[in-house]
């Protein structure tokens, strides 16, 4: 058991590690001289195929992309929750099956209203 939660602390050391060495990195990288202070105009300028833009290079999206793409990450986030109760489902027992029916019942409540509110269309 102990053994285990020894585990947890080595991933957490290392990912407190990558996590400090990633924010340090560049500083060091800077004070070593290997990464240039001073930009010049080709590194500032935008990049597009190497072609030089026509007409405004600021485009806005349509924000139902984004919510497109928020919808596919909660539902992303319902397989991670579904995942452990359908491995553990029989030592769950009927108070698990309980749970994940009030999930479900959550769930296609908020889509139902999101359907009838319009917000599922596109248009």
């Amino acid at each position: 058991m102990l053994a285990d939660f020894g585990y947890v602390g080595i991933l957490l050391i290392i990912a407190v590690l990558f996590t400090v060495i990633t924010l340090l990195l560049p500083l060091t990288l800077t004070l070593f001289g290997i990464v240039p202070r001073k930009s010049n105009p080709v590194k500032s300028s935008t990049y597009e195929c190497g072609m030089e833009t026509i007409g405004k290079t600021w485009v806005q999206f349509n924000f139902r992309y984004y919510f497109f793409a928020v919808l596919f990450v909660a539902l992303d986030v319902l397989t991670v929750f579904l995942y452990p109760w359908a491995v553990n489902l029989k030592g769950l027992g009927i108070l698990g099956l309980i749970a994940v029916a009030v999930f479900f019942v959550i769930l296609m409540v908020g889509y139902i209203y999101a359907w009838f509110k319009g917000a599922l269309e596109w248009k």
